[in-house]
């Protein structure tokens, strides 16, 4: 038992700020962003909605998201990172780390997805149906 307690110990005292993430502060979802977008980034056509998300960072720029979604389809289907872009404050899009989820059928799920590391923090996160 006390083995198990000073790993626990050690295990929180390792953990440095950076390492925190915070919840960046809420963007209106009905604002409209306009950037150009030259390169025609678009995510995967999906049958995947997004329902809402929660902006996170850390000191070091890393970006996170959690994102519910749901699966507008009468079928099971697998939603894959390319199937979702952000958007930062830069204009620049990028999908999430690659990552799969199952869902059934009109089934709504909330996951944490990983954007990397970016100077500029995420202002949207969208789909394609």
């Amino acid at each position: 038992m006390f083995r198990a307690l000073v790993l626990l110990f050690i295990s929180f005292s390792c953990a440095s700020a950076d390492d925190v993430f915070n919840i960046d502060r809420v963007v209106s979802e009905k604002i409209d962003i306009q950037f150009t977008n030259e390169r025609e980034i678009q995510p995967d056509i999906s049958e995947f909605h997004v329902v809402n998300y929660v902006l996170m960072s850390n000191e070091n720029g890393v970006r996170k998201a959690v994102v519910t979604l749901k699966n507008l389809s009468s079928g099971s289907r697998i939603f894959q990172s390319e199937q979702m872009l952000a958007l930062f404050a830069d204009g620049e899009r990028r999908s999430p780390e690659p990552y799969k989820q199952k869902f059934k059928r009109e089934e709504t799920i909330s996951m944490t997805l990983s954007f990397g590391q970016h100077l500029f923090p995420v202002l949207q996160i969208y789909t394609r149906q």
